[in-house]
């Protein structure tokens, strides 16, 4: 089995909401090329049937060998800038949507939660439906809050009932907080978004999150910036720097043993590399469709990780998520 825990929909019942009132959620619309686009920022997202169809996104499964889909709301649709009422009532739909998807084909998609975390009452209250009404099983989360970090106290309670509710957190960068350089060749993606994830770590580990959260499982996309490779760093600048150690004595090493990553790296070596520094055990498949940076063959870039076991194999194409899932 494989399972793409790393798979963006934007569903029909917001689609549909987007492009009947747009001042709803401070937008605008055009048809390009026949098809619908909806503007956030300044960037244009087409509303295509690759997010929205539940044909389309069979027919890229069956084409790429994907059994099993996790399906977490595109970033563009994040729409944490928005008022807490508008936020709550984006996330209700995306929500509803995706609940819908996965009760049309329960054999091939699970869902991630979609929460409104500019009002963490209201994110709670969201999360708490789902679970009771869709037995939601997972947390999609952007790395940042409109630029604050989900280390910061105010969002502690929405993670500690993510916790209590016995879901995972998976976490999803959506604008580049560092932005210095960023702004050309599309650095802010190649850039930006690993930069975001390991800021969001970072904060994590450091201010004391992590020991408050000890239960919470994180999955972290783009497999998790440049923390798998930087770590031993953190190691050492915990020990050798006191202001590293301020707000959190556990040694970064055993924090790290906590985490799941992606594999969505683009080259079977770094892979290699994720795998001796985390384990297999705690790497998933992810593709990113139905973005530009979907890779061409998700699965069959399995094969490119030098030195690949059956056994490693078996973890990051299934085991792993069906783990996180509560399914194994």
């Amino acid at each position: 089995m494989n399972i793409d825990l790393h798979n963006h929909v934007i569903p029909k019942t917001l689609a549909d909401a987007i492009i009947s009132n747009p001042a709803r959620f401070s937008t605008q619309v055009e048809t390009r090329n026949g098809i619908p686009h909806f503007e956030n920022r300044g960037m244009w997202t087409p509303l295509s049937p690759a997010f929205c169809d539940v044909n389309a996104k069979l027919e890229w499964m069956d084409r790429c060998r994907v059994d099993v889909a996790a399906l977490s709301v595109g970033p563009p649709i994040y729409f944490y800038y928005l008022k807490p009422d508008q936020g709550l009532d984006a996330a209700r739909l995306a929500n509803d949507g995706i609940a819908q998807m996965v009760q049309q084909h329960p054999k091939r998609f699970r869902a991630m939660a979609h929460l409104p975390m500019q009002d963490p009452d209201a994110a709670i209250t969201e999360l708490e439906r789902v679970v009771k009404e869709y037995k939601f099983k997972a947390v999609e989360l952007g790395t940042s809050i409109e630029g604050e970090q989900l280390a910061d106290m105010k969002y502690r309670k929405v993670l500690k009932t993510i916790e209590q509710l016995g879901c995972f957190v998976f976490t999803h960068p959506y604008q580049c907080v560092a932005k210095g350089g960023t702004d050309k060749y599309y650095l802010r993606n190649f850039v930006g978004f690993p930069l975001d994830t390991t800021i969001m770590i970072s904060h994590l580990m450091f201010s004391g999150a992590l020991d408050d959260l000890d239960k919470l499982k994180w999955v972290f996309s783009h497999g998790g910036g440049y923390i798998p490779y930087q770590i031993g760093r953190y190691v050492h600048g915990h020990k050798a720097r006191p202001e590293a150690r301020v707000d959190n004595p556990s040694p970064p090493a055993e924090l790290f043993k906590r985490f799941y990553f992606d594999a969505l790296l683009y080259n079977g070596q770094s892979v290699r590399h994720l795998i001796e520094q985390a384990g297999a055990d705690h790497v998933v498949m992810g593709s990113d469709h139905p973005f530009d940076m979907c890779p061409a063959d998700v699965v069959g870039d399995l094969d490119t990780i030098p030195g690949l076991t059956a056994d490693e194999r078996e973890w990051i194409s299934s085991k792993t998520a069906l783990t996180l899932l509560g399914e194994k």
